[in-house]
Protein backbone atom coordinates (compact mmCIF):
# COMPACT_ATOMS: atom_id res chain seq x y z
CA UNK A 1 0.00 0.00 0.00
CA UNK A 2 3.01 2.42 0.84
CA UNK A 3 4.36 2.20 -2.60
CA UNK A 4 1.49 2.82 -4.51
CA UNK A 5 0.80 6.36 -2.14
CA UNK A 6 4.33 6.99 -2.42
CA UNK A 7 4.29 6.67 -6.13
CA UNK A 8 0.82 8.93 -6.39
CA UNK A 9 1.94 11.05 -4.42
CA UNK A 10 5.86 11.90 -6.33
CA UNK A 11 3.72 11.92 -9.28
CA UNK A 12 1.57 14.40 -8.26
CA UNK A 13 4.22 16.56 -6.85
CA UNK A 14 6.28 16.02 -10.20
CA UNK A 15 3.34 16.81 -12.09
CA UNK A 16 2.89 20.27 -10.49
CA UNK A 17 6.33 21.13 -10.27
CA UNK A 18 6.84 20.71 -14.24
CA UNK A 19 3.25 22.79 -15.51
CA UNK A 20 3.74 25.28 -12.81
CA UNK A 21 7.67 25.52 -14.04
CA UNK A 22 6.13 25.67 -17.89
CA UNK A 23 4.07 28.60 -16.91
CA UNK A 24 7.49 30.01 -15.30
CA UNK A 25 5.91 30.00 -11.59
CA UNK A 26 8.31 28.21 -9.32
CA UNK A 27 6.57 28.48 -5.83
CA UNK A 28 3.34 26.01 -6.80
CA UNK A 29 6.59 23.28 -7.15
CA UNK A 30 8.26 24.03 -4.28
CA UNK A 31 5.02 23.70 -2.15
CA UNK A 32 4.04 20.24 -3.79
CA UNK A 33 7.01 18.99 -3.10
CA UNK A 34 7.37 20.32 0.27
CA UNK A 35 4.38 18.29 1.52
CA UNK A 36 5.52 15.29 -0.16
CA UNK A 37 8.97 15.40 1.65
CA UNK A 38 6.75 16.58 5.03
CA UNK A 39 4.12 13.91 4.58
CA UNK A 40 7.38 11.03 3.47
CA UNK A 41 9.49 11.53 6.47
CA UNK A 42 6.40 11.72 8.59
CA UNK A 43 5.08 8.37 7.59
CA UNK A 44 8.92 6.91 7.30
CA UNK A 45 10.43 4.43 9.66
CA UNK A 46 14.00 5.13 8.39
CA UNK A 47 14.10 9.24 8.42
CA UNK A 48 17.59 9.14 9.39
CA UNK A 49 18.35 7.41 5.87
CA UNK A 50 15.94 9.34 4.50
CA UNK A 51 17.14 12.91 4.97
CA UNK A 52 20.98 11.39 4.38
CA UNK A 53 19.69 10.47 0.97
CA UNK A 54 17.88 13.79 0.40
CA UNK A 55 21.67 15.64 1.45
CA UNK A 56 23.42 13.38 -1.26
CA UNK A 57 20.50 13.46 -3.96
CA UNK A 58 20.47 17.38 -3.75
CA UNK A 59 24.31 17.47 -4.57
CA UNK A 60 23.46 14.98 -7.30
CA UNK A 61 21.45 17.70 -8.62
CA UNK A 62 23.45 20.76 -8.31
CA UNK A 63 26.09 18.68 -10.38
CA UNK A 64 23.85 17.03 -12.55
CA UNK A 65 21.45 19.88 -13.74
CA UNK A 66 23.69 22.57 -12.36
CA UNK A 67 26.28 21.01 -15.10
CA UNK A 68 23.67 21.64 -17.98
CA UNK A 69 22.82 24.76 -17.47
CA UNK A 70 26.28 25.66 -16.91
CA UNK A 71 27.31 23.94 -20.46
CA UNK A 72 23.50 25.65 -21.76
CA UNK A 73 22.66 22.04 -22.90
CA UNK A 74 19.24 22.72 -21.09
CA UNK A 75 17.26 25.62 -20.41
CA UNK A 76 15.28 25.63 -17.69
CA UNK A 77 11.43 27.77 -17.50
CA UNK A 78 11.05 29.26 -14.12
CA UNK A 79 15.10 29.57 -13.72
CA UNK A 80 15.25 30.88 -10.53
CA UNK A 81 17.75 31.35 -9.50
CA UNK A 82 19.76 32.01 -12.37
CA UNK A 83 23.13 30.33 -13.44
CA UNK A 84 22.74 27.38 -11.12
CA UNK A 85 20.01 24.24 -11.12
CA UNK A 86 16.78 26.17 -10.64
CA UNK A 87 14.88 25.87 -7.12
CA UNK A 88 12.34 23.96 -8.49
CA UNK A 89 14.32 21.05 -10.59
CA UNK A 90 16.41 20.93 -7.14
CA UNK A 91 12.88 20.33 -5.01
CA UNK A 92 12.27 17.43 -7.45
CA UNK A 93 15.45 16.09 -6.75
CA UNK A 94 14.62 15.85 -2.86
CA UNK A 95 11.33 14.29 -3.24
CA UNK A 96 13.24 11.70 -5.79
CA UNK A 97 14.87 10.67 -2.92
CA UNK A 98 12.55 10.29 -0.47
CA UNK A 99 11.13 7.58 -3.20
CA UNK A 100 14.17 5.60 -3.27
CA UNK A 101 13.30 2.94 -0.12
CA UNK A 102 9.65 2.55 -0.76
CA UNK A 103 10.33 2.42 -4.57
CA UNK A 104 13.24 0.93 -5.55
CA UNK A 105 14.14 -1.09 -2.74
CA UNK A 106 13.81 -3.95 -5.14
CA UNK A 107 16.82 -2.85 -7.15
CA UNK A 108 19.36 -3.36 -4.14
CA UNK A 109 21.86 -5.38 -5.37
CA UNK A 110 20.91 -5.17 -8.97
CA UNK A 111 23.26 -1.95 -9.79
CA UNK A 112 23.07 -2.84 -13.44
CA UNK A 113 19.31 -3.03 -13.73
CA UNK A 114 19.48 0.41 -11.59
CA UNK A 115 21.43 2.27 -13.80
CA UNK A 116 19.64 0.94 -17.19
CA UNK A 117 16.96 2.23 -15.16
CA UNK A 118 18.26 5.83 -14.48
CA UNK A 119 19.56 5.85 -18.09
CA UNK A 120 16.55 5.59 -19.67
CA UNK A 121 13.65 6.89 -17.15
CA UNK A 122 16.25 10.27 -16.55
CA UNK A 123 16.30 11.14 -19.94
CA UNK A 124 12.47 10.40 -20.34
CA UNK A 125 11.56 12.44 -17.42
CA UNK A 126 13.35 15.74 -18.78
CA UNK A 127 11.63 15.12 -22.72
CA UNK A 128 8.36 15.04 -20.97
CA UNK A 129 9.19 18.08 -19.10
CA UNK A 130 10.25 19.48 -22.21
CA UNK A 131 7.39 18.06 -24.68
CA UNK A 132 4.11 18.16 -22.64
CA UNK A 133 4.85 21.57 -20.82
CA UNK A 134 8.13 23.43 -21.67
CA UNK A 135 9.74 23.37 -18.28
CA UNK A 136 12.94 22.77 -19.96
CA UNK A 137 14.48 22.94 -23.43
CA UNK A 138 16.62 21.14 -24.97
CA UNK A 139 19.71 23.47 -27.01
CA UNK A 140 20.54 21.78 -30.34
CA UNK A 141 21.56 18.90 -30.76
CA UNK A 142 19.91 17.33 -27.98
CA UNK A 143 21.40 14.55 -27.77
CA UNK A 144 24.44 16.17 -26.00
CA UNK A 145 21.79 16.68 -22.46
CA UNK A 146 20.37 13.27 -23.46
CA UNK A 147 23.98 11.85 -23.06
CA UNK A 148 24.36 13.91 -20.04
CA UNK A 149 21.31 12.48 -18.44
CA UNK A 150 21.69 9.24 -19.30
CA UNK A 151 24.72 9.27 -17.51
CA UNK A 152 24.30 11.12 -15.27
CA UNK A 153 21.12 9.35 -14.03
CA UNK A 154 22.69 5.98 -14.88
CA UNK A 155 24.96 6.53 -12.12
CA UNK A 156 22.52 8.52 -9.70
CA UNK A 157 19.93 5.91 -9.09
CA UNK A 158 22.75 3.03 -8.61
CA UNK A 159 24.33 5.11 -6.15
CA UNK A 160 21.65 6.61 -4.48
CA UNK A 161 20.19 2.77 -4.11
CA UNK A 162 23.30 1.54 -3.08
CA UNK A 163 23.51 3.60 -0.40
CA UNK A 164 20.11 3.12 1.18
CA UNK A 165 21.28 -0.50 1.15
CA UNK A 166 24.66 0.31 2.93
CA UNK A 167 22.70 2.54 5.29
CA UNK A 168 20.04 0.57 6.26
CA UNK A 169 22.97 -2.15 7.13
CA UNK A 170 23.68 0.17 9.99
CA UNK A 171 26.76 -0.04 8.42
CA UNK A 172 29.40 3.41 8.73
CA UNK A 173 31.26 4.42 5.87
CA UNK A 174 35.15 4.08 6.25
CA UNK A 175 35.28 7.79 6.17
CA UNK A 176 32.38 7.95 9.11
CA UNK A 177 34.72 5.32 11.58
CA UNK A 178 37.76 7.43 11.13
CA UNK A 179 35.35 10.60 12.19
CA UNK A 180 35.34 12.68 8.79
Amino acid sequence: MNFWITLAAYEAAWFITVISAGRERTWPGLLANAIFAAWRLRVSLRRPLELRLMAVALGLGLLLDGGLADKRLLVYAAAWPAGIAPAWILGLWLAFALTIEPLFGYLQGRPWLAAAFGAIGGPLAYLGAARGWQAVRFTPPAWHALLWLAIGWGITVPLLVGLAGYWSRGTTSPLAQRGL
